[in-house]
């Protein structure tokens, strides 16, 4: 009998374990004087355009979501701040829905990034979605460091990247500065 007790508190601690766990298993990707790894689920894709240090698609219930991370050289893109609010303008968020910015450092990183919710609007000169989409979140980020910024931003239908916040924030976890 014990033995099936400690057989089951055993299985119980390796999915629970599996549960919390961050990207490990999924796709190491290096960009210029940075590597991260992205979640197991994501998909890596070629970039649609020289701009584009890294890009992903991100199956899911309400269809796909893209990640794209940009990388413009040490010290250029513009001030953090400037990038979560220009990001966050693209959200027409849902009355009483405040945008989510959280921070933190890692690996001599300083993280600090935004959750967002709510109609994904078109932006000037062609950016973003041809209409708006409702339903829509976004994630965006920017990480400084020597050789940095790097900027990372996410965006697809709510029901794709609600259960992948935590994926996200795993993946912004691992990221490591390198050399060039």
């Amino acid at each position: 009998m014990w033995r099936g007790v400690a057989a089951s508190i055993g299985i119980c601690f390796v999915v629970a374990c599996g549960l919390n766990s961050g990207p490990p298993g999924g796709t190491k990707v290096s960009i210029p004087r940075l590597t991260f790894v992205l979640p197991a689920a994501w998909q890596q894709v070629p970039p649609i355009s020289n701009m584009r240090a890294a890009q992903a698609v991100i199956p899911g219930p309400g269809g796909p979501a893209e990640m794209s991370v940009f990388y413009f050289g040490a010290g250029q893109g513009g001030d953090v701040n400037a990038n979560l609010e220009r990001w966050t303008s693209q959200v027409a968020s849902a009355p009483g829905e405040a945008p989510r910015h959280e921070a933190f450092e890692n690996a001599g990183l300083r993280v600090s990034w935004v959750d967002v919710s709510g109609t994904f609007n078109p932006g000037p000169m062609g950016m973003g979605p041809p209409t708006p989409q409702p339903g829509s979140r976004l994630f965006g980020a920017v990480i400084e460091g020597d050789g940095g910024p790097w900027f990372f931003k996410v965006v697809g239908p709510e029901a794709t990247l609600e259960p992948q916040r935590d994926a996200f924030v795993a993946m912004l976890r691992s990221a490591t500065p390198r050399d060039k």
